[in-house]
């Protein structure tokens, strides 16, 4: 059994821009799992960078307001909303409210960094 709690977890700016903390990851931990689980933060008034991953992923928020593009597809999330990004399919999101915008990264298989192309806002 593995227990993580997310304070415990390094954050750090990911290549999107995004405040990031990596909860699970095959391989580490001793975890036997095929996904990725993370956590992101947008500030109030940012956005990510456009990038896409061969993997599929989900969002779900959890807190706060944004703005998801994915594509040609623009729409807006809040708590509770579950996102399904197809892959390599061209996404950001930004934050639309005046907290920050906090959601769960599941990304299957397992995110790689040489997986994904970020693109110049």
């Amino acid at each position: 059994m593995l227990v993580k709690n997310l304070k415990d977890c390094k954050e750090f700016v990911a290549g999107d821009d995004s405040i990031l903390r990596e909860i699970l990851h095959p391989g580490k931990a001793g975890v036997q799992i095929h996904y990725s689980l993370a956590h992101a933060k947008v500030e109030a008034g940012q956005k990510t960078k456009p990038h896409k991953l061969i993997s599929s992923e989900v969002y779900y928020v959890t807190a706060g307001q944004g703005l998801m593009h994915i594509n040609q597809e623009n729409f807006e999330v809040g708590p509770d909303c579950a996102v399904y990004i197809p892959p390599n399919a061209v996404q950001y999101i930004e934050n639309t409210g005046n907290s920050d915008l906090k959601f769960l990264c599941v990304v299957d298989p397992a995110w790689r960094q040489e997986d994904e192309k970020i693109f110049d806002s």
